[in-house]
């Protein structure tokens, strides 16, 4: 594991991508979780606060739509800019002080809903090409850890800040944090060629090309919807968790906040592990493994004791992102250049938005069923999955003993 990442950490562009991820990452983690007490705060609606987690994931169906535009331009500049454009676009939530301005708030969201799938698309196709195919793993892994090391602290600072000086001092730290990774990603030095540029009205033929690749790849189509079930059903888990701490647990609401910082303490370690495990197998192998693992944890959440349930937190996190970072890193490197922004854009839609749809489900699934039934069945449903996608034994090889994307293996 050190090797490898240390290689990942003295690359200089990967070095300074990650640098980007985690700064803007922090500030947008601080800004989603204040955007739901914000609202509630000055309209007290409890339905109001909840759609503003909707108001971010609306685009996501439109990712293949969206993904387009990182293939039509370059990558680099793309990401600077929609980082800039972000900055400037969070300076209006400094007007939100009144109920009567949280229309503002939800435009804002919707619009950073979008940036987020554009820079998503751009980022997959911009890792692709500044990061060795050997090392995409170790890459993804660690880009999950810092991901996950935010969602860690940053909710936490962006609550005492809402605390004491309220929701436009977040909505300026996000804004910085968006400033600060746009001159970080000025600093990459990475050749990039002007994609040729398409004949007029040809958005509807270009989104198809990048759905029509995903869904004939042998390769990716089997582990992206395999992410996309595994989300749907981390969308039931997660709308049964406060069921978990009051009915199975007999805790307080609050007691949920210790269960999601056991299981972020297990997705940063799943983050660093990813590297190593998939050199050592499969792709579909280490995501079946993950997704067996997050099965368990969520059928054994049904047992009333506390450290089962801390037990279970921790296995959830390390099991989880496994199918997602296996997904990712095959979409990088079997994905051709010219498609790739459209192609990470549709399977990310395919892998993210069951899990949305799946948290309302889930809430409605809760008020008829007795929860310590819904946890085993949901765990089943997903050992069943692990079973699919473990597949034939002996295919895929590992990502770690092949060439860059269409090249031959490395002896």
């Amino acid at each position: 594991m050190g090797r490898r990442t240390g290689a990942v950490l003295r690359d200089r562009n990967a070095g300074l991508y990650l640098a980007g991820v985690v700064v803007s990452g922090f500030g947008s983690s601080a800004m989603w979780l204040v955007s739901g007490i914000w609202v509630k705060s000055l309209t007290g609606s409890d339905s109001l606060a909840a759609l503003t987690t909707f108001a971010m994931w609306a685009p996501v169906p439109a990712g293949p739509l969206l993904g387009t535009v990182a293939d039509r331009v370059r990558r680099r500049p793309l990401l600077i800019r929609t980082n800039l454009a972000m900055s400037l676009l969070l300076l209006p939530l400094l007007a939100v002080d009144s109920a009567a301005r949280v229309w503002i708030l939800f435009a804002v969201l919707v619009v950073y809903g979008m940036s987020t799938v554009v820079h998503d698309a751009a980022e997959a196709g911009l890792v692709a090409t500044v990061v060795d195919s050997r090392l995409l793993g170790d890459f993804n892994g660690l880009r999950m850890t810092a991901n996950e090391g935010m969602k860690l602290i940053a909710p936490l600072a962006g609550a005492g800040l809402f605390a004491r000086f309220g929701g436009a001092s977040v909505a300026l730290l996000d804004a910085l944090s968006f400033a600060l990774a746009a001159g970080i990603f000025m600093t990459l030095r990475v050749p990039e060629e002007r994609p040729v540029r398409p004949a007029a009205g040809a958005w509807r033929s270009e989104t198809a090309e990048g759905v029509r690749f995903l869904w004939h790849s042998p390769v990716l189509r089997p582990l992206v919807l395999g992410g996309g079930t595994v989300m749907l059903l981390a969308g039931l888990n997660g709308a049964l968790i406060f069921a978990v701490s009051d009915e199975v647990l007999g805790r307080s609401p609050a007691y949920v906040g210790v269960l999601y910082a056991v299981q972020g303490i297990g997705s940063v370690i799943s983050g660093l592990l990813a590297g190593p495990l998939l050199r050592r197998m499969p792709e579909r192998t280490y995501a079946a493994a993950g997704t067996a693992l997050f099965a368990a944890a969520v059928a054994l959440r049904s047992l009333p004791f506390d450290a089962a349930a801390l037990a279970c937190s921790a296995a959830i996190g390390l099991g989880l992102p496994c199918v997602l970072v296996a997904a990712l890193t095959a979409v990088q490197r079997e994905t051709p250049d010219a498609l790739l922004g459209r192609t990470a854009a549709t399977a990310n839609t395919l892998v993210f938005a069951p899990n949305a749809v799946a948290l309302a489900v889930g809430a409605g699934l809760v008020a008829v069923v007795d929860v310590r039934v819904l946890l085993p069945v949901t765990g089943a449903a997903g050992l069943v999955l692990a079973a699919a996608l473990r597949g034939r034994r002996g295919a895929p090889v590992p990502s770690a003993a092949r060439g860059p994307a269409g090249g031959s293996a490395h002896p």
